[in-house]
C-alpha cells in the first residue's frame, strides 16, 4: 500500500480530491445512501413516522436501570420487543443510542450512587458497558437479531476521516441486518471532549446516518407546559418552532438521578435534529410502541431546517474548541459573509494550546465567536504567521506554509 503523501511539515497533504466534498459539490460526504429529500412533510406525524425508513431511538439510563443501579432485564426486554417488531420485515432500520453504561456499573463496583469524579465514572462505564451490550445481545437474540457496539467520542465525529469511518461502520451494520447500539465512549472521554449527554449524541447520530426520524425516550410521556406532576399542566402535542416553547419551564434531572440529561437536554437535542431536517418524537419508554406507530403520544417536533453537509453539524454542536483565533474586521467579513477560508493575513492574535486538526473558535475583535473550524497548524506555529501573506510565508518558511489556517471545508459559521 502506498504511503500517504505529506507536506513539508509532516502533515498529511490535502489533495484537491479530498476538499471537493459535500460542502462544495453537493454530493454526500459519506457512503452511498442518498440523502432523504427535503420535500414538505406529510400533513401529520402519522405520515412522517410511517414513511420513515431509518430511525434513531435514544433511551436513557432511568428507563433501563433500577434506582439502586444495575440493569433491569425486564425493561430492556420490553424495549427490545418493540424495536424488533418495528424492524421485522426489513422495511425499517433501527439505530439504538443507549445510555446506561455508568448506571449499570454502579452495583458491581459497590457504588451506591453515580460518582461525580471523572475517574470513577470511567471505571463504572468500563464495567457497565460490557453488561449493557451483553444484555442487548441476549435480548435481541430472542428474535434472531445481532447487535453491534459503536462507541464514539467528539474526536471521532469532528475529524473528516473519523466521521466517514463512523458513518461507514453504522451503515454497514444496518446493511447486514444488525442493530447498532451507540454510546459515548465514557472510558476515554474527558470533560473537554465529551458530548455531555446522549440526547445531543442521538441528534448528531441521526444526522450522521441520515435518519428519517429521531425518537427520544424519557421517563415522562412528553413535553408539558409545566411540572407534569402538578394539576393543571397540559402536554404539548406539537412543536413547530422555538416560538411554541416561549414561556415553557423545563425540568432538569430525571427521577432516578442516574442520567446526566433532563427535559432541557431533550429539547435542545430536538432543536439540533429538526434544524438539520430530522423530525423528532419525544415520549416515554413505556409508550415507545405508540411513538413508533405514529400515534398521538408525547410531543412531535416538526423539522425546521434542511439537511446540512456532513461534519459541519458535528463541528458546530459536538466539538470542544481547544483555542481561539481573533480575526480582523476584513477576515470576519470574508469568513462569515463570503464563506472563504481563513488565511494568516486576517489573524490578529491566537489563544490556547492546540495541535493541527483541533477545533478552534474564530472570534471578532469584540471577542464574539463567529465561527468554528479545524486548524491546520499547531498553536506554537501561528504567531509567526500573523498578518502575513501566504506567498511571503512560503518564500521564507517553505511551501507547507502557502495555505490557509482554516479551510472553508472545515469551517462552520455560528449563529450570531
Amino acid at each position: 500500500m502506498a504511503a500517504a503523501r505529506q507536506d513539508a511539515a509532516g502533515r498529511p497533504e490535502r489533495l484537491e480530491s479530498d476538499v471537493a466534498g459535500a460542502e462544495l459539490t453537493g454530493q454526500p460526504e459519506t457512503g452511498d445512501r442518498p440523502e432523504p429529500t427535503d420535500q414538505p412533510e406529510p400533513s401529520g406525524r402519522a405520515g412522517v413516522v410511517a414513511r420513515a425508513r431509518r430511525i434513531v431511538v435514544k433511551v436513557g439510563s432511568s428507563s433501563l436501570t433500577t434506582a439502586a443501579g444495575g440493569l433491569d432485564a425486564d425493561r430492556v426486554d420490553a424495549l427490545v420487543d418493540v424495536l424488533a417488531q418495528v424492524r421485522r420485515g426489513g422495511e425499517k432500520e433501527i439505530v439504538l443510542v443507549s445510555s446506561g453504561a455508568i448506571a449499570a456499573g454502579l452495583a458491581p463496583l459497590g457504588l451506591v450512587r453515580r460518582p461525580r469524579d471523572l475517574a470513577r465514572q470511567q471505571a463504572a462505564a468500563s464495567v457497565g458497558q460490557g453488561l449493557l451490550v451483553a444484555r442487548y445481545t441476549a435480548s435481541f437474540a430472542r428474535y434472531g437479531v445481532r447487535v453491534g457496539q459503536v462507541l464514539l467520542t467528539t474526536d471521532d465525529t469532528s475529524r473528516r476521516a473519523h466521521y466517514r469511518n463512523a458513518y461507514r461502520t453504522l451503515d454497514q451494520l444496518l446493511g447486514m441486518g444488525a442493530v447498532p447500539v451507540v454510546n459515548e465512549n465514557d472510558t476515554v472521554a474527558t470533560d473537554e471532549i465529551r458530548f455531555g449527554d446522549n440526547d445531543r449524541l442521538a441528534a448528531l447520530v441521526a444526522h450522521l446516518v441520515r435518519a428519517d426520524l429521531l425518537v427520544l425516550l424519557s421517563d415522562v410521556d412528553g413535553l408539558y407546559d409545566g411540572d407534569p406532576s402538578r394539576p393543571g399542566t397540559s402536554r404539548i402535542a406539537e412543536v413547530r418552532g422555538p416560538a411554541d416553547l416561549s414561556g415553557v419551564s423545563l425540568g432538569s434531572a430525571g427521577k432516578a438521578g442516574l442520567g446526566t440529561g433532563g427535559m432541557v437536554t431533550k429539547v435542545e437535542a430536538a432543536a439540533i435534529a429538526t434544524a438539520a431536517g430530522v423530525p423528532v418524537v419525544l415520549t416515554s419508554a413505556g409508550r415507545v410502541a405508540d411513538g413508533l406507530a405514529g400515534r398521538d403520544t408525547g410531543t412531535y417536533f416538526h423539522r425546521t431546517g434542511r439537511r446540512s453537509a456532513g461534519r459541519l453539524l458535528w463541528l458546530a454542536h459536538a466539538s470542544a474548541p481547544q483555542g481561539a483565533l481573533t480575526l480582523d474586521e476584513g477576515a470576519v467579513r470574508a469568513v462569515v459573509q463570503r464563506r472563504t477560508s481563513l488565511l494568516p493575513a486576517g489573524i490578529a492574535s491566537v489563544e490556547g494550546e492546540f495541535s493541527a486538526g483541533d477545533p478552534v473558535e474564530l472570534r471578532d475583535t469584540e471577542g464574539r465567536a463567529v465561527a468554528r473550524g479545524l486548524v491546520n497548524f499547531d498553536a506554537k506555529e501561528i504567531p509567526q504567521l500573523l498578518g502575513r501573506s501566504t506567498r511571503d510565508l512560503a518564500r521564507e518558511l517553505g511551501p507547507a506554509y502557502e495555505r490557509e489556517v482554516v479551510h472553508r471545508d472545515d469551517l462552520v459559521i455560528l449563529h450570531l
